[in-house]
């Protein structure tokens, strides 16, 4: 099982706490430091079932900056959105969690923790 982390963010701390309580082995990504590619996000992505919109952090000032909320969400344009987001990994949706069977979830709640570690440990 992988994880991708903020270490300053409470829900990927609570993510953490979860897994280690759970007994479950684990490798930490912190992906501030360790930024994944846009091939990479693009795979988690279809994993997730989501599109890179679906998981930006609109708030983060440097969407502002991008002004990402004006960019169009058109399939077409989703290489603009992984690349974005792979160069500014901030904009990415926090914490990441796939399983070894390559289930993944955003673990920001208690649902997704726990089906993840009922249903993929």
């Amino acid at each position: 099982m992988e994880i991708w982390i903020n270490p300053r963010c409470s829900k990927c701390r609570t993510a953490q706490h979860e897994l280690d309580a759970a007994g479950v082995e684990y490798t930490v990504r912190r992906y501030l430091d360790d930024p994944p590619t846009a091939a990479e996000l693009t795979e988690v992505l279809g994993r997730l079932g989501l599109e890179p919109w679906d998981v930006a952090r609109l708030d983060e000032p440097v969407a502002g900056e991008l002004g990402l909320r004006e960019w169009s969400r058109d399939p077409a344009d989703r290489p603009r959105w992984t690349e974005a987001m792979a160069a500014h990994p901030v904009l990415i949706q926090r914490p990441i969690i796939t399983a070894d069977d390559g289930y993944t979830v955003i673990g920001r709640t208690e649902q997704a923790l726990r089906d993840v570690l009922d249903d993929h440990v």
